[in-house]
């Protein structure tokens, strides 16, 4: 158990006050009502004294108790129970078995003598239902065995309202409303006078111990339990508290929330409702009254009254959080709110919730530290004020006064130990990253993604790029120094980018690549610049470092023009002036014309036959001094080929000077072919290159998307230039008897059989007359069917003209056009097939069929 000062024990009423040397009478009891304070001793005399309470420089409370008038009731035993109904201006006294009505200033007997007789103890009913406010309720435990009467008590009359019989003797009662709760000789009760309803809560031995039964609030009791515990119990007999564990010798308690306050033979303890800790013990001997008033709470000796101050629960919260006691504080914060104004308590239990936070920090419990600033709603400059040159210069924050914490700042809470410091920053970046997107930062976001750029910065944290490049609003004065310090130039190139300063991160990316500046950040550097100069809308900073990127990749560097997105292409970025450019690197500029011919798909004669120039020079730079016509393509050549073939923009005749002579048969056959010398061109396949596939794509490739007969053309002048004379005539012969099987569709049977020499078997030939015999039998069925479903069309046509004629249609004044209404004034109308007729002009502005032939008809 950890000790809390909740309460100062202070004197109200010393003996002399009390009691003249030649008096024997000893205090018996106590009441007070505002400032009114009584005492009933044990010679029947009852006291009247008026408290004054003053409060001291240091904060601590007196009290000056002045006796007023005294008066003794007539009786020769003890003042057993006072109790003021400040209502009526009485005081209910009980003596020797009576409760007495007396004046609570004159201490005079009511002239009516009005009195309640018979009575062993009573208790006011504060939660009254009879509704009357010139009366109090008074339950009293009769001297008649084993009953319980009601009454109500008047200025100068009492009345009996119920009498109610228990199943043992009652030894102590408290009431609220209808509901009794009562000590029993061998158990508690609750009962309900109205109903008759009794709950049992638990046993009781009344032989070992003096009961108690307080009520503590509405439909609530405390009660002395078994084993030294102090029980809650509800009117409908269950407990929503946890019991306190007091002494067994308990002799009264009161309750002072949030605590329970205990007395016995030697001590006062003080327990808490809210965690069930005892918090306090005062040394009190002699003690035998222990009762609570209105929230004062006093106790008693024989010869004298105290009253137990309670220290405000600001003080005893912040005397709990100087000892570390977070978890004790927050439980007795919680439990304040219900004797706070709503708004006080929320500043106030904002403020200890950072309290606690820090103190959770500074013991490095961050887990729990951040759910304390969230709760709190922490001003998060507050703790990055802790970390030296974390929050901008321009920043204009104080730290909140009171302060929330004893440190100057993060090396005074850490006593240098750099573990700390590093655990301390790693808890810093989670948390404001954490806050950086939420409400907690508006207003601050600027000192917030300030400071945790620089964290990101000072660990080499990865997360540190991840802050640049999205959206951020770290200021840039304090940002660009301390990643300047740090040698963070890729990233300070990324801040500059953010805050449109393009040019300045551009400079600074190439400085590191140049090995101007170090930073190992990117390894493909020189690459993340031509992306960025690629989706650059500048132009003027891509041409101002156009030529360095070429300089350093000519395959590269290009990409800056040819992956540039193309609604960007068109404003600043002219190809002409691209390939001016692009003179100085040649293979940079084939790459960019290629971009212009295959992907952009410009329709341009220059860009075509500047690229097939380029391919054509290359081609013949590669090639051997003496031509191989078995030598393996290279990839240039091949591109220069598609070119050649795929694309109808070249200048052809250009060309083909350039390539006269240079030892390319085959494109010099393509270009042939661009110019319909077709003869020429199958003349180079078959006898310069002897390439008889090469022969068959040409006829093929030419053919494409024009008529069967061009096609027919192209494939009858190979058969003829196979068959015609020149070099290797076996191997053209079997080429040509290849030809004639593998494409027999693409020929004129009859004009082939003219072609062939007659020494040609059928055999030879069988595959080729099989197709041609089979495409010519294909072709007149075909053709017998169409003609077979024309005739079969025509005559649905001549049947259905022959239905209409037919029927006739009548036609007169009194016939209605069905969609306009109106009578025909010409013999011209439109008949629908459902025999509705129309005007021809409403027939045109609408296509829908009248629902009825009869609709328009007027009878």
């Amino acid at each position: 158990m950890m000790s809390t000062k909740a309460f100062t024990l202070v004197p109200a009423i010393e003996r002399e006050q009390l009691l003249s040397d030649r008096d024997r009478g000893l205090l018996e009891c106590v009441e007070c009502c505002g400032r009114n304070l009584y005492v009933g001793t044990s010679d029947c005399f009852v006291y009247h004294f008026l408290l004054e309470e003053k409060t001291l420089p240091g904060g601590s409370a007196t009290f000056t108790a002045t006796r007023q008038l005294h008066r003794h009731l007539g009786f020769k035993k003890a003042v057993s129970e006072l109790r003021a109904a400040s209502a009526l201006s009485r005081l209910l006294v009980l003596c020797d078995g009576c409760i007495s009505l007396v004046h609570m200033l004159s201490l005079e007997p009511v002239p009516s003598g009005a009195r309640i007789k018979g009575a062993t103890a009573f208790a006011l009913n504060e939660n009254p239902v009879s509704g009357d406010p010139f009366c109090v309720e008074v339950c009293i435990i009769s001297v008649k065995r084993r009953t319980i009467q009601v009454f109500l008590v008047y200025e100068d009359r009492v009345q009996i309202v119920r009498e109610v019989s228990t199943p043992e003797q009652p030894l102590a009662v408290a009431v609220d409303g209808h509901f009794l709760c009562l000590a029993l000789t061998t158990q508690y009760i609750i009962l309900n006078y109205s109903t008759g309803a009794a709950q049992d809560l638990f046993p009781f031995c009344s032989e070992e111990r003096r009961p108690i039964v307080k009520r503590i609030g509405r439909q609530e009791f405390l009660l002395a339990g078994p084993g030294g515990l102090g029980m809650f119990a509800t009117v409908a007999g269950i407990s929503q508290r946890a019991p306190v564990r007091w002494s067994e010798n308990v002799i009264g308690a009161a309750v002072c929330f949030p605590y329970v306050v205990a007395l016995d033979d030697e001590f006062i303890t003080v327990h808490s409702m809210l965690d069930q800790q005892q918090k306090q013990t005062l040394p009190f001997k002699e003690g035998h009254i222990l009762q609570d008033f209105e929230g004062r709470v006093i106790v008693a000796t024989s010869k004298g009254v105290y009253i137990l101050v309670p220290l405000p629960l600001e003080k005893q919260i912040q005397d709990l959080l100087a000892s570390h006691r977070v978890e004790e504080a927050l439980v007795l914060a919680k439990g304040a709110r219900r004797n706070i104004p709503k708004e006080k308590f929320q500043v106030m239990y904002r403020r200890i919730l950072l309290q606690a936070g820090f103190i959770q920090f500074a013991q490095l419990q961050f887990l729990e530290a951040k759910e304390l600033f969230r709760s709190g709603q922490l001003d998060v400059r507050e703790l990055i004020s802790l970390y030296p040159l974390l929050l901008p210069t321009s920043s204009s924050f104080t730290r909140s006064h009171p302060p929330l914490h004893e440190f100057a700042d993060l090396n005074q809470l850490t006593q240098g130990d750099q573990d700390k410091v590093a655990k301390c920053k790693r808890f810093l970046m989670s948390y404001l990253n954490e806050v950086r997107s939420t409400e907690v930062a508006n207003g601050y976001k600027e000192d917030i993604d300030t400071a945790l750029l620089k964290l990101y910065a000072e660990a080499d944290h990865d997360s540190l790029l991840d802050l640049l490049v999205t959206e951020n609003f770290c200021l840039l004065p304090d940002s660009a120094a301390w990643l300047e310090k740090h040698k963070k130039y890729f990233a300070l190139g990324l801040l500059y980018h953010y805050n449109h300063q393009d040019a300045a991160a551009v400079q600074l990316w190439v400085s590191i690549v140049n090995g101007d500046i170090q930073d190992s950040t990117r390894s493909d550097l020189y690459e993340y610049i031509v992306d960025f100069l690629t989706y650059s809308t500048d132009p003027d900073l891509v041409w101002r470092h156009a030529d360095w990127v070429l300089q350093r990749s000519q395959e590269v560097g290009v990409q800056v023009f040819t992956k540039r997105p193309l609604d960007e292409q068109q404003s600043g970025f002219n190809p002409d002036d691209i390939i001016s450019c692009l003179k100085k690197y040649p293979q940079a500029l084939v790459k960019y014309l290629e971009h212009l011919v295959t992907e952009r798909r410009l329709q341009k004669e220059e860009y075509h036959t500047h690229l097939a120039v380029l391919y054509l020079d290359e081609v013949l730079q590669q090639r051997p001094c003496t031509p191989d016509k078995d030598a393996e393509v290279t990839e240039t050549q091949a591109k220069l080929r598609r070119l050649l073939q795929e694309s109808d923009l070249y200048r052809v005749h250009f060309l083909m000077d350039r390539t006269r002579g240079a030892g390319l048969p085959l494109e010099s056959a393509i270009l042939h072919g661009k110019l319909e010398q077709h003869e020429e061109a199958l003349r180079i396949l078959v006898h310069e290159l002897a390439d008889f596939p090469a022969a068959e794509d040409y006829c093929l490739w030419r053919s494409e998307g024009r008529d069967p007969s061009y096609r027919q053309r192209l494939f009858h002048l190979l058969l003829a230039v196979y068959l015609g004379p020149g070099p290797a005539a076996p191997t053209r012969t079997v080429a040509a008897v290849d030809l004639l099987n593998r494409h027999a569709v693409e020929f004129d049977a009859a004009q082939v059989l003219q072609l062939l020499p007659g020494t040609w078997s059928v055999q030879l030939l069988c595959p080729f007359l099989m197709g041609a015999m089979r495409d010519s039998i294909h072709a007149r069925r075909t053709t017998q069917v169409a003609v077979g479903l024309a005739r079969s069309e025509n005559l649905i046509y001549k049947y259905d003209k022959m239905k209409l004629k037919g029927s006739s249609v009548r036609l007169s004044d009194k016939k209605l056009c069905q969609m306009c209404q109106n009578p025909f004034l010409e013999p011209v109308f439109v008949r629908y097939p459902n025999g509705g007729l129309v005007h021809t002009h409403c027939a045109a502005s609408r296509h829908t069929e009248p629902s009825s032939p009869s609709a328009g008809a007027r009878t």
